[in-house]
């Protein structure tokens, strides 16, 4: 607008990507959701916070008699305020992610047994998912995500055959597609990528190597060319990081957070590039109703998560009730990020052992942790009046010095919830 002298620029603190239009007036930085690639793939929560902060700043431009025709658009309470984004990784050390701290008697009989089990010529898998279930050791964890994920096959005599085919496969699809990033079919699919890759956990310097930020966009194109049913959407980013820390961890044993990989050869580098380009489809394709159109996935998930809790703590679900928090508000990131924004990236990892051992775990058992992750802090949820207070809670869950311990609690509950609800679920309906 002419009138406003409004211009566009990029928001450096807004970890979505979004740019906003900056007024020469101070107090007037509107959220614009237009500048996104595409509507329909952003964040409801995030459209619906920009068009209502737009409509503010706005008004608050009007002269005083036009702001106050409207003042019935005004909210009692502010918009929550977004504080930065605490870094999800003090650390990657503990006794399952690093080589460092000695290992406890009864690690070491754990990791014997992984070690006798994948040196069988067919690996039984039931059995690698009972194992696996409280937590693979960092030693074997790469195999084991493996065979987990059905990338590789049971039979020993098979698995070297098999990945070499997946990584010249791999390979292929990038010789055929990777040049077309900047055709206009694809160049906004593309830029989208581009833009969030930087933001992948932006405080860990092995995400901000040229050479690994690469690797994540090389990755997120071919996958997004691959599934036209979804392309790439916001968040599918996050979910490369904990395959890739533990293809890393197959070639070094020191420390990952501040490692160079430019010092490991070419071919180590284009097999962790691979290896976790065929894992995260994996995973992608049994959640893949997460990132299509309106992401109905989601949708269902956050509802049934509503209706969980509203049976396994009333008294939570009635206080966000009373303050008018919904729960999409929060948990939708919950889903689509599978708690990676919530947990040091080092918790995922041990997450994800589970995830990997439990049936359908990404799409299924995820319900049952969210909820028990929920009501894990429902003593600060009830300390809070207020749905600004409430809203900054759940996005900032104090969980940085998690480990562990923490996770095998969190686990342990959200089971026992499984074991309650999944086989009878009208007992979460009331």
């Amino acid at each position: 607008s002419p009138q406003l002298k409004l211009k566009c620029s990029e928001c450096p603190a807004h970890s979505g990507g979004r740019a906003f239009l900056n007024c020469k007036k101070p107090s007037s930085h509107i959220p614009c959701f237009l500048h996104d690639v595409e509507l329909h793939r952003l964040n409801p929560l995030d459209v619906c916070l920009c068009v209502y902060a737009a409509l503010i700043s706005l008004i608050s431009l009007l002269p005083p008699d036009a702001a106050g025709e409207h003042a019935a658009l005004h909210r009692q309470r502010s918009l929550p305020h977004r504080p930065p984004v605490i870094p999800l990784v003090a650390r990657m050390a503990d006794q399952n992610t690093s080589g460092t701290p000695a290992m406890t008697e009864r690690e070491a009989s754990r990791l014997d047994k992984f070690k006798q089990l994948l040196a069988g010529p067919n690996t039984d898998l039931d059995e690698l998912r009972k194992l696996s279930w409280s937590g693979i050791p960092r030693q074997v964890r790469p195999i084991a995500w493996k065979l987990l994920s059905g990338y590789l096959p049971a039979n020993a005599e098979r698995r070297e055959s098999v990945l070499q085919r997946k990584r010249q496969e791999y390979f292929g699809f990038i010789q055929q597609y990777y040049d077309s990033r900047n055709d206009e079919h694809h160049q906004d699919t593309y830029r989208q990528i581009h833009i969030d890759i930087p933001r992948t956990n932006p405080l860990i310097p092995l995400f901000q190597q040229a050479s690994v930020q690469e690797i994540f966009e090389r990755i997120l194109f071919i996958w997004a060319i691959r599934h036209p049913a979804s392309g790439y959407v916001q968040g599918i980013n996050d979910l490369v990081t904990p395959f890739f820390v533990v293809f890393v961890f197959e070639y070094i044993e020191e420390e990952v957070e501040n490692f160079d990989v430019s010092s490991l050869q070419e071919e180590a580098l284009r097999n962790i590039e691979a290896d976790s380009f065929w894992c995260m489809s994996k995973l992608l394709d049994g959640i893949q109703d997460n990132y299509t159109f309106a992401q109905p996935g989601i949708q269902k998930k956050v509802k049934a998560l509503e209706e969980l809790v509203s049976r396994i703590d009333e008294s939570v679900h009635r206080h966000m009730q009373q303050y008018e928090v919904e729960y999409l508000q929060f948990a939708f990131r919950w889903m689509n990020n599978l708690l990676m924004r919530e947990l040091p990236l080092r918790c995922t990892i041990r997450l994800w052992d589970t995830y990997q051992a439990e049936p359908e775990g990404f799409s299924h058992f995820h319900l049952y942790v969210c909820a028990a992750f929920l009501v894990r802090w429902r003593k600060e949820i009830l300390e809070e009046r207020d749905f600004q207070g409430l809203m900054i809670l759940l996005q900032n869950l104090p969980t940085m010095h998690w480990g562990n311990e923490e996770v095998s609690v969190l686990l342990a509950e959200a089971y026992r919830l499984k074991f309650a609800f999944a086989d009878a679920p009208n007992h979460y309906k009331r």
